[in-house]
């Protein structure tokens, strides 16, 4: 729980915000959405926000640093907004208390948020349908196989009426800014972000990830439109004729390049695009190995066994097991 030095907040001025923690939420992402809220209420000299951190029992919850944040125990009243703030791998998280709870809150008008990997909780409790909405990038293939008829957008942050969420990182702070600015004002807003050497607050949708250019080193456009493709169809590889195709080259000339730009073949980068995809999937989710080998395009489970091991030096079962280890 957060008791913030101020005057006693007002029920019809103060906005009740809750932030339900899960087990190894990121602590960064955490502390970028609840500062500014603190700022706000200095800045403003009242009241504006009060803030309450939940578990579903009211016990203490670990961030994935380890660091225990005290809690209050859900559901509780006149909340006005509730985030959703999980990090590490939220679908491996099992409390089946919390999803009927997030239902209920919805019945009640309460305003639901997720940050980093929360979206996916709220998926997971039906509240996303028809939706706009984003979700941290790395948890994201997790989410597309648990729930393949909602599309997360890769932005920083996406407001949608009483829905809110947010990929997490630094991004809360973007997304508190426009949030404060939303019942504010742009120039209290800015105040607030100003408070935190803020001076570069990104729009909605801004990237979450560095550009195609920044990630692999290059800025050939054949070469990146190749790469675009290839990032987007891990799940049914193209051949490599249709690559070449979509970047605008021949065969040959797609080999030069990705020969002479990343100094590596288009098959070997292709193959390694899919195995991280595919650690991706066993570390964040449920799926078995035979999921995660189609999810990934591979012909079979022992296909998909024999190319991880052969990258990381064990199978993907061995892999799973040691980091549900290191976890536990």
């Amino acid at each position: 729980m957060l008791e913030w030095d101020m005057a006693e907040p007002d029920p019809k001025t103060t906005q009740h915000v809750g932030f339900l923690l899960v087990p190894r939420f990121a602590l960064m992402s955490y502390a970028a959405a609840i500062e500014p809220l603190r700022a706000a209420n200095l800045l403003s000299g009242v009241p504006l926000y009060r803030v309450t951190a939940f578990s579903v029992d009211g016990a203490p919850v670990s961030a994935s640093n380890g660091l225990a944040i005290p809690c209050a125990a859900l559901p509780a009243p006149d909340l006005h907004t509730l985030f959703v703030c999980a990090g590490g791998g939220p679908d491996d998280w099992r409390e089946p208390a919390v999803l009927p709870r997030l239902r209920q809150l919805a019945r009640l008008g309460v305003r639901l948020g997720g940050i980093s990997g929360g979206a996916y909780l709220l998926a997971a409790a039906g509240l996303l349908a028809g939706r706009d909405f984003t979700i941290h990038w790395e948890h994201a293939p997790a989410l597309a196989e648990a729930f393949p008829d909602i599309v997360p957008r890769p932005a920083r942050y996406v407001l949608d009426g009483d829905r809110i969420t947010c990929g997490g990182g630094i991004a809360p702070l973007d997304m508190m800014h426009a949030l404060i600015a939303e019942r504010m004002g742009t120039g209290f807003a800015r105040r607030v972000s100003d408070w935190f050497l803020h001076t570069a607050v990104s729009e909605s949708g801004a990237p979450q990830r560095a550009s195609a250019a920044e990630r692999y080193g290059t800025h050939h456009p054949a070469l990146l439109a190749a790469l675009e493709t290839m990032e987007a169809t891990l799940e049914t590889p193209l051949p490599r004729a249709a690559v070449a195709q979509t970047a605008g080259v021949s065969v040959r000339h797609l080999d030069r390049l990705f020969e002479t730009e990343l100094g590596t073949t288009w098959h070997a980068a292709y193959l390694r695009l899919r195995l991280a995809q595919a650690v991706r999937l066993l570390d964040q989710s449920p799926l078995s190995l035979a999921q995660i080998a189609f999810a990934t395009g591979f012909s079979s489970a022992s296909h998909f066994s024999r190319a991880f091991r052969d990258a990381y030096g064990s199978p993907p079962g061995v892999w799973r097991a040691r980091k549900a280890a290191a976890i536990a």
